[in-house]
């Protein structure tokens, strides 16, 4: 017995270019489409006649973007949505992923300075749009914003047994690659100014704030975010700990006065939490 299905299209790469005289405008984005619908007999029976191929998925991507442009990823994924619920009866629910590469200007000679770009890595903007025949859910996010800071960060007062090796620390470095999500009021929101204003009240909290934990840090940055972007509903961090070891000088007749550090890998911790309003 079938109990659940879905089908769709993964990693659609699209780049535009905005042609301004002497300036342009660059966007990057990976999209992922995912179909959910009374779509049975295509498993069941090999009865195609209600099913849109994938390929033609892809090709919506491409001829939206020329017809209507790309102002705003979360924009985007909505009008794809709308578009394949418009044409597509059998479908009941479209989920569209969106991730921005983000490329910067240049600064260089006069006459390149709006069309030479350099690759903001690696760094994305995540949107996603999940759409039905009677409800629209829409969020942002972030994803591997990688931040680091070399004072106002400790870890100490942790619950200790047999096998605990950990030594408290009052002053460490602390790294992370953060992915942060969050969910709008709806589909009538500046996105691109809320999404802006979320990433820097994280990193503004994150800079500011005296952590006892990641976990400390982690709740600060959210609800700085919340408190800054009045059209968002919740937000969910996810804080993996890139570990920095001070390296052990002694063999060498040397002293680490917390200046030499190995960065590590694997194994690392990770920390996650959603707010809520």
């Amino acid at each position: 017995m079938l109990t659940q299905s879905a089908y769709g299209k993964s990693r659609v790469r699209l780049v535009t270019v905005e042609r301004a005289p002497g300036r342009h405008g660059v966007r990057d984005l990976t999209v992922n489409i995912r179909f959910t619908g009374r779509y049975e007999e295509s498993y069941t029976e090999g009865d195609n006649s209600a099913v849109l191929p994938t390929d033609t998925m892809k090709n919506t991507v491409y001829a939206l973007a020329a017809r209507d442009g790309v102002a705003q990823p979360e924009a985007f994924g909505l009008a794809l949505a709308r578009h394949f619920l418009d044409r597509n009866p059998r479908l009941e629910r479209v989920r569209i992923d969106v991730a921005e590469q983000h490329w910067d200007r240049i600064p260089a000679a006069a006459d390149a300075q709006g069309t030479a770009f350099v690759r903001r890595g690696p760094e994305t903007r995540t949107a996603a749009v999940q759409a039905g025949r009677r409800r629209t859910l829409v969020g942002g996010g972030v994803a591997d914003l990688v931040i680091l800071k070399t004072a106002g960060s400790a870890f100490a007062g942790f619950l200790r047994d047999e096998y605990t090796t950990l030594a408290e620390t009052r002053d460490r470095l602390l790294a992370t690659a953060l992915t942060a999500t969050w969910r709008y009021r709806g589909a009538d929101v500046d996105f691109g100014e809320a999404s802006d204003a979320i990433r820097r009240a994280l990193l503004d909290a994150f800079a500011a704030h005296h952590s006892a934990s990641v976990q400390h840090t982690l709740h600060a940055m959210a609800r700085a975010a919340l408190d800054r972007a009045q059209d968002t509903t919740s937000i969910r961090l996810v804080m993996p700990n890139r570990h920095h070891l001070p390296v052990d000088l002694t063999p060498f007749g040397l002293e680490n006065r917390n200046e030499i550090f190995v960065p590590t890998d694997e194994p690392y911790g990770v920390i996650e939490a959603t707010l809520v309003r």
